[in-house]
């Protein structure tokens, strides 16, 4: 892992179980099957719900900067403590409680790499089912950090100029406007399709077969070695909800150390339900990997 951007941000399993006891590192699963965390978590960590905790319970939006306050207080979580984050489905919410946290300017936050498969895997990591004891502490944000996001009015500018890098990080049936989400889930769009001027990079190209992100040798013949790519250019990264999409701007700006990626979290499910839009769909353009 010494070979990414920023190698600090990753951790190992084995990193993990040696500071289960140090009360500065504070481990938080996010799962996408939020079930999971009851049969077998990480002792001492706690779990968020992804649709609960981490976003507006009305408004479609993340969080406010209040409710994230009270939130990190309540799990007993300082601004200087260290922050581990793990999950299943290779880190994918994780990545999105990532991308929020430091949204909201907290410091010191990592992921561990190969996530809850690989803890699972691995016959010396421990399991409990019992919750921690949480003693609520103050937390009070201190500086949020709009750069990390892009919105609407950036991604239609986007398109217009082309003078940003918009990677659509869905798997290639909802790329081409054949598959509007995914079975099971519910958070859809009117129409199918992609933005156009947007290349298809499925986040999922990015981890190993154990959860463990692939090395940067990998991810920058992904990303970068591809004539339609100017990794010069700021960057857009989105998907339908803006987990997916979290994860490659996790790769992007931390493992291959790009200065300039926003998350545009509204994704395909705002985009795909405006009217008027230009909407593209069909096969991939020239440059598409997948």
């Amino acid at each position: 892992m010494r070979n990414y951007a920023c190698p600090d941000v990753l951790v190992s399993t084995d990193w993990v179980r040696q500071k289960l006891d140090d009360p500065r590192v504070r481990t938080i699963e996010v799962d996408v099957d939020t079930t999971q965390y009851e049969v077998g978590h990480i002792p001492g960590s706690v779990a968020l719900h992804w649709r609960h905790h981490l976003h507006h319970p009305v408004n479609r939006d993340i969080l406010s900067r209040e409710a994230f306050e009270r939130l990190m207080s309540s799990l007993g979580i300082s601004e200087t403590d260290t922050v581990v984050l793990y999950g299943d489905n290779h880190n994918w919410f994780a990545a999105h409680a990532f991308w929020i946290m430091k949204y909201f300017g907290h410091g010191d936050v990592r992921i561990m790499n190969g996530g809850r498969n690989k803890w699972l895997s691995e016959a010396d990591k421990p399991l409990t089912s019992a919750n921690p004891h949480l003693t609520p502490r103050p937390y009070s944000v201190r500086e949020i950090h709009p750069h990390l996001r892009a919105k609407l009015p950036d991604v239609l500018e986007a398109t217009m100029t082309g003078s940003t890098n918009l990677f659509d990080v869905r798997c290639q049936d909802e790329y081409a406007g054949r598959l509007i989400a995914p079975p099971g889930l519910v958070e859809s769009s009117q129409r199918g399709g992609h933005i156009p001027g947007a290349v298809n990079i499925p986040w999922s190209r990015c981890v190993n077969a154990d959860s463990t992100f692939r090395s940067r040798e990998d991810l920058e013949a992904i990303f970068w070695r591809s004539e339609t790519m100017d990794q010069s250019l700021p960057t857009i990264c989105y998907c339908r909800i803006g987990e997916r999409s979290s994860h490659t701007w996790f790769v992007l700006t931390h493992l291959l150390g790009q200065r300039n990626c926003r998350n545009y979290d509204g994704s395909w499910t705002e985009y795909g339900n405006l009217i008027g839009v230009p909407i593209a769909t069909g096969p991939e353009p020239r440059g598409t990997r997948g």
